[in-house]
C-alpha cells in the first residue's frame, strides 16, 4: 500500500464571527425591524442563459420580491423607479422555523452588469451585482468537489479554505459564466452554522451556483431550501429516503452549447439508477439536439480513485450507467465524493475505448460513445481521501490498469496531494479543455493540514515541495465526437472509428491512432 493512496441562532462566537467576516450571517433588512431578518442569499443557475434563480432564508412569511436593475442605472445604492421586481415564493422553512424564499430572474440581457436586492417596501437586504456575457459561443465554468463545511470538526477553518478556493479561482477566471457544485455542500444538512459557513463568500452571490445533492445534504430539507434548481423532477425515485424530510431531484438547464443534466445519485437503489436514466434519456431526447456537448453531474465518483472505489453502491453505478451514458453519447462526466481527483480514459460502454491511450494523455479525441468522468478533489481543505491501490478481491472488474498498476484501469490520471484544488472547463466549439488546478498550498487555510488529519502534504506523498497556487495538476483537450457535421452523434454509431490523439515524443506533434 502506497501512504498517498490509502440559521441557528445559538451559534458560537467564534462561528458568528466567521459570519460577520464573510458577510453570510443573518442581516436585518435595510430599514427593518430588527426581528425581520434575510440570510443565506445566494445567485443560483436558471433554466437557460437568460435566467438565474435567487434563494434565501427569511424570518417572515410577508410578500417578498427581488428588485433588479443594470448596475448602471443604480446611483449609489439607489434603484430607478423603473426597476424591475420579481414577486418570490415563500414557504415554511423545516429547518429552523423560519422560511425560505425563492424567485427566477428571467429576461436577462447579455453582456450586462445587474444589481438586485431581496425585500419589500423600504426594507431591503444589501445590494449585489452579477454580470451576463455573451448568449453563444465559447465560456469557461469551475467545477469544485466537496467543500462539506464541518467535516474538519473546524467550521471556522473549512469555510476559510472554501473561501480561499472561491476567491483565487475567480481572481484567475473572473470571466468564468458559471460555478458548479460536486456535491457535499456541509457536513451534516441541517446544520445551519455550516450553511452560513458555505454560503459566506460573496463570490455565491455575484457568479451562479449550479447545484448537485451529496449524501452529506441529503439527510434533511435544508439543501432544497438553500438551493432553489430549475427543471427539477422531484419524484419519490429520485430521492433517498421520504421527500417529505429529505432532499433530492433530477434536474437540467442548458447553457449555451452545452446541455447539463444533473442528478441526485443518493438514489440508486431499488430501480433508482432506472429511473436517472430514464431520466437522462428523455432530457437528452427533448433538448439534446440544441446541444453540441452533454454534461452530467452527481456526486458519486463510479471510477473512484480512493476510499469509495469498492463501495457496494459504485459497484453497482459502475453496472448502471456507463453503457447507458455512451449510448445517449454524453460527452463529460463530474462527480465528487471522493475529495481526490482523477481523470478517466475514454470509456465506452464500461470499458476502456482504446487499450493504447496512454496515462496522462494530454489530448483525447473521442470516438462514438467515448465519455470522460472527472472526480474532484476537496476545494475547501476540509478532508482528504488517499488514493489506493485497485483491490480485484473487492471488485474484479475494477482492477489495475496494465500500462499504470498503480491507478485502477479506468483512469488515466489519479492524483492526491492534499491541497486544495478546483476544475476548470473550457467549452469551445471543437473541443472541451478539462484543467485540475491548485487553489492552496501546504499553508493555511488547509484544514485537514493544520489540524493534523494527515500526516503529509505535496506530490509524490510529500516528498516534493507544494507547488504554487494555480499551478496546474491535470490538463487534457478533449475533441468530441461528431457525426459528420451533423452536431452531437447521440449513441454509438456502429463502423465509424475512434480516433485517440497521443502526446508527441520530444514535444513533438501529437499522433492518432484509430480504434475499429
Amino acid at each position: 500500500m502506497k501512504y498517498s493512496r490509502s440559521i441557528a441562532r445559538g451559534a458560537t462566537v467564534a462561528v458568528l464571527g466567521l459570519a460577520v467576516a464573510f458577510g453570510s450571517g443573518p442581516l436585518a433588512a435595510a430599514g427593518a425591524d430588527e426581528s425581520a431578518t434575510l440570510s443565506g442569499i445566494v445567485l443560483g443557475v436558471g433554466a437557460k442563459e437568460s435566467q438565474r434563480v435567487v434563494s434565501w432564508y427569511t424570518s417572515t412569511d410577508a410578500a417578498q420580491v427581488v428588485q433588479l436593475a443594470p448596475t448602471s442605472k443604480v446611483d449609489h445604492g439607489k434603484f430607478p423607479r423603473n426597476a424591475q421586481t420579481f414577486p418570490a415564493t415563500v414557504a415554511a422553512n423545516t429547518v429552523n422555523g423560519g422560511y425560505n424564499g425563492h424567485t427566477t430572474l428571467d429576461g436577462l440581457r447579455q453582456n450586462t452588469s445587474y444589481s438586485y436586492r431581496v425585500g419589500s417596501g423600504g426594507s431591503w437586504s444589501p445590494t449585489y451585482t452579477f454580470k451576463t456575457q455573451d448568449f453563444k459561443g465559447d465560456f469557461d465554468f469551475l467545477f469544485f468537489g466537496d467543500p462539506q463545511i464541518g467535516s474538519s470538526g473546524n467550521v471556522a477553518k473549512d469555510g476559510a479554505g472554501w473561501l480561499d478556493t472561491l476567491n483565487v479561482s475567480l481572481a484567475a477566471n473572473p470571466d468564468a459564466e458559471l460555478l458548479v457544485s460536486g456535491g457535499d455542500q456541509v457536513e451534516t444538512a441541517n446544520t445551519e452554522t455550516q450553511w452560513d459557513a458555505f454560503l459566506a463568500p460573496d463570490k455565491l452571490r455575484q457568479y451562479p451556483w449550479a447545484a448537485t445533492i451529496g449524501n452529506h445534504d441529503v439527510g434533511g430539507k435544508a439543501y432544497e431550501q438553500h438551493l432553489w434548481t430549475p427543471n427539477t423532477d422531484r419524484s419519490a425515485p429520485f430521492y433517498n429516503g421520504d421527500p417529505a424530510t429529505r432532499s433530492g431531484g433530477d434536474y437540467w438547464f442548458t447553457y449555451k452549447d452545452v446541455l447539463f443534466i444533473d442528478l441526485n445519485s443518493n438514489a440508486y437503489a431499488s430501480g433508482a439508477d432506472e429511473a436517472h436514466i430514464d431520466y437522462v434519456s428523455d432530457v437528452v431526447k427533448k433538448h439534446g439536439d440544441k446541444a453540441k456537448y452533454t454534461v452530467l453531474v452527481y456526486h458519486h465518483s463510479i471510477y473512484s480513485p480512493a476510499d469509495h472505489a469498492n463501495d457496494g453502491d459504485n459497484q453497482l453505478r459502475r453496472q448502471d450507467f456507463p453503457t447507458a451514458f455512451s449510448n445517449l453519447g454524453v460527452d463529460l462526466v463530474l462527480q465528487g465524493h471522493d475529495h481526490s481527483y482523477s481523470r478517466s480514459y475514454e470509456i465506452k460502454n464500461g470499458q476502456k475505448a482504446n487499450p493504447d491511450e496512454q496515462p496522462g494523455a494530454t489530448q483525447v479525441a473521442q470516438g462514438p460513445g467515448g465519455v470522460i468522468y472527472v472526480t474532484a478533489n476537496s476545494a475547501s481543505g476540509s478532508k482528504y481521501y488517499d488514493l489506493t491501490d485497485p483491490d480485484v478481491t473487492q471488485d474484479p472488474n475494477y482492477g489495475p490498469d496494465p500500462l499504470n498498476p498503480d491507478n485502477h484501469w479506468a483512469n488515466s490520471v489519479e492524483n492526491q496531494e492534499h491541497v486544495r484544488t478546483y476544475v476548470k472547463v473550457q467549452v469551445h466549439d471543437d473541443k472541451l479543455v478539462v484543467q485540475n488546478l491548485r487553489s492552496g498550498t501546504c499553508a493555511a487555510p488547509n484544514a485537514a493540514v493544520e489540524l493534523g488529519k494527515v500526516s503529509w502534504c505535496g506530490p509524490d506523498s510529500g516528498a516534493s515541495p507544494a507547488q504554487p497556487v494555480g499551478s496546474t495538476v491535470d490538463k487534457v483537450v478533449i475533441y468530441p465526437y461528431r457525426d459528420h457535421g451533423h452536431g452531437h452523434g447521440h449513441g454509438p454509431f456502429p463502423g465509424e472509428p475512434c480516433w485517440v490523439l497521443q502526446p508527441g515524443k520530444g514535444g513533438g506533434h501529437a499522433t492518432a491512432t484509430a480504434l475499429s
